[in-house]
């Protein structure tokens, strides 16, 4: 059983209050709000409250019940890290990027000189624009959030980041890495990958809807995929996902295909274009999971670190 207190969707007792006591001030005065209009049960207020308070003991506490938080992964990894949202609660993902940032502003504290660009960027992907909504209402204590509804990215910025002069956070990149697509509906995935590139302050040449269907747009581009300061390409595809075959026969860098859910009937999905560029006769050429922008931008990210 659950209770819808304005926005906020409540379980009857604990399952998704286990959150910093703060996202949850709000809805606590919604709940007895509710009691006063007789909505609600104040012996089911009590029991909300009561959860509610015990989430107020600390970080660790208030996510021990849904997460268990690596926050040196980053560090080990050189890759900013992310939230994979798909299949949490508003607050399960408000509270994991919380506490990163609460991570990271302690880090800064104590030490200014690890914060890099990859590590100063905390990511929640696969966001909808639903999740979001819901997110966006909840108090924040360590940063601020933006998202960006194509790439389906929620960006949070650690509020310690406002206090560090920017050339700290200048990037170890300094190679382009382009992304290019071979349709516009490929633009999500194509998108994914681009902004987690830009979070970890890499400069990005999108070349977006030069599919093979139109070679001639290809061949219009090369200037940009064979220009020297390119360090990397990614080519999103669906359909028959010949791109980056074609792309890895003219251009000198590695090249990282992403095939993507798009097509008719049997690109099952994106297995017809994964297929094709597991097999791609051009040398150099390799290929992430369906749909893995995230995956494809990491993988760039690495190939062009000095």
């Amino acid at each position: 059983m659950a209770i819808k207190v304005g926005h906020l969707r409540i379980p009857s007792i604990a399952r998704e209050t286990r959150c910093f006591s703060s996202i949850y001030n709000r809805s606590i005065l919604e709940t007895l709000e509710l009691v006063k209009q007789g909505k609600l049960q104040p012996s089911e207020a009590e029991s909300f409250i009561k959860d509610a308070a015990k989430a107020a003991t600390g970080p660790e506490e208030a996510l021990a019940g849904f997460a268990n938080l690596d926050h040196t992964r980053t560090r080990r990894t050189g890759f900013p890290e992310a939230v994979f949202a798909a299949g949490k609660t508003p607050y399960q993902v408000a509270a994991i990027l919380d506490d990163f940032a609460r991570d990271l502003n302690e880090q800064i504290k104590t030490s200014k000189d690890f914060v890099d660009s990859s590590q100063r960027a905390i990511l929640a992907t696969r966001v909808t624009e639903e999740q979001y909504e819901e997110i966006e209402k909840i108090q924040l204590e360590h940063g601020s959030i933006k998202f960006n509804p194509m790439a389906r990215i929620i960006s949070m910025r650690a509020s310690g980041l406002n206090d560090l002069p920017e050339v700290i956070g200048k990037s170890l990149i300094s190679k382009r890495i382009v992304v290019a697509t071979a349709g516009t509906t490929d633009l999500p995935v194509a998108e994914e990958a681009a902004v987690v590139l830009e979070a970890a302050n890499v400069e990005v040449d999108r070349i977006y809807d030069v599919g093979v269907a139109g070679l001639h747009r290809v061949i219009n581009a090369l200037p940009r995929l064979q220009d020297p300061d390119v360090g990397c390409i990614i080519v999103c595809a669906g359909m028959d996902g010949a791109l980056p075959s074609v792309v890895g026969g003219l251009a000198r860098v590695p090249v990282i295909a992403c095939p993507t859910s798009i097509g008719y009937g049997m690109s099952l999905s994106g297995i017809s274009a994964m297929l094709t560029m597991l097999n791609s006769c051009s040398p150099g050429v390799g290929v992430v999971n369906i749909d893995n922008g995230f995956g494809a931008a990491a993988l760039a990210y690495k190939c062009v670190l000095p």
